[in-house]
């Protein structure tokens, strides 16, 4: 079956959970993934039940229905060394809605030729999707309505809605700086702050412009698993910048060595990556080139799991010593 997520972040586990209080914010109808962060100490942040998150409106595959849980694979998230189709995991089975007009197939082939960095500009037939280029916005049942949807996060892909009957009714009467956007599980759109949008791009994008995007989220708490402006980790860092700005790479570090193109060191610019790895093991952590290298000093701006947040700091020490390569997407 496939479905999408009507949450405004969905939290993926490795196997179902539900004893833990502290997960509770992560797990509801109506996600407070800030506040679930926040419940965290240093050690539940680096809890490796946690795998990814899911965004608002991202495509699942179901594979499995268990006491109230979905095993799914998230087709927008490549991870071809886990399933071909996209990234696997748990989530609370409503957080989801029916998707019928995705098939099987489609899905597949989609997560299937993502293994290198690609576009993931969609259309709809008003246009290109909005994407959330804010830290979080609010959906409305109307403009300037009730709050129905918050914290919908940086990188949510959302499908314009103008061509609905309810949408054009109200925008005749409504206010200007709002778009109407169709949600998953929701039968009437919703509204959004156009100014907390924009068009999903549809060509090349400007490293520079991913950088800027990525240092948005300095001082954002490192959370393993996490895809969110409210709790990060390194992959996902990179991961959830490149999303902004319509294009796809792998969730995980060394799948996203394997989409991306080496440079030789001295080349990289910034909005490039660095990737880390330990001698005989695969890549374990990457980063963007914060600034153009000045001999063998290299700045690069990363979620530091040491640090427990995002950070633009000099490679020294161990962190230099395990630099592998740098590429280009």
């Amino acid at each position: 079956m496939n479905a999408s997520v009507r949450v405004a972040t969905a939290t993926l586990f490795r196997q179902p959970t539900g004893d833990r209080p502290a997960d509770e914010p992560a797990l509801a109808a109506v996600t407070d993934v800030r506040r679930w962060v926040a419940g965290l100490d240093d050690k539940e942040r680096m809890r490796p039940a946690v795998v990814t998150q899911a965004l608002l409106g991202e495509h699942v595959v179901v594979e499995e229905e268990r006491d109230g849980w979905s095993r799914v694979v998230v087709t927008g998230q490549p991870a071809t060394d886990l399933d071909t189709r996209g990234y696997p995991g748990w989530l609370p089975t409503h957080q989801l809605a029916p998707s019928p007009a995705v098939s099987s197939s489609a899905a597949s082939s989609s997560a299937a030729s993502s293994s290198a960095a690609s576009s993931s500009a969609a259309s709809s037939p008003e246009g290109p999707d909005f994407v959330v280029a804010v830290t979080a916005t609010t959906l409305r049942d109307a403009p300037d309505g009730d709050l129905v949807l918050p914290s919908v996060v940086l990188g949510t892909h959302l499908r314009p809605a103008t061509g609905h009957p309810m949408a054009a009714r109200r925008r005749s009467n409504a206010a200007d700086g709002w778009s109407a956007v169709c949600v998953p599980g929701f039968d009437e759109p919703l509204w959004a702050r156009t100014l907390d949008l924009s068009r999903t791009p549809s060509g090349p994008v400007r490293p520079r412009d991913v950088l800027k995007t990525a240092t948005m989220m300095r001082e954002v708490a490192y959370v393993w698993g996490g895809l969110s402006p409210f709790g990060i980790d390194c992959s996902g860092l990179v991961h959830l910048s490149f999303r902004r700005h319509g294009v796809t790479l792998p969730r995980d570090a060394y799948n996203q060595a394997a989409a991306t193109q080496p440079l030789e060191f001295g080349e990289e610019k910034p909005g490039d990556l660095y990737f880390f790895a330990r001698p005989g093991e695969r890549v374990h952590h990457v980063g963007f080139v914060a600034a153009a290298p000045r001999g063998d000093r290299r700045v690069m701006l990363h979620a530091c799991s040491a640090k427990g947040e995002v950070v633009i700091e000099e490679l020294t020490g161990d962190r230099a010593a395990t630099l592998v390569s740098t590429h280009r997407p």
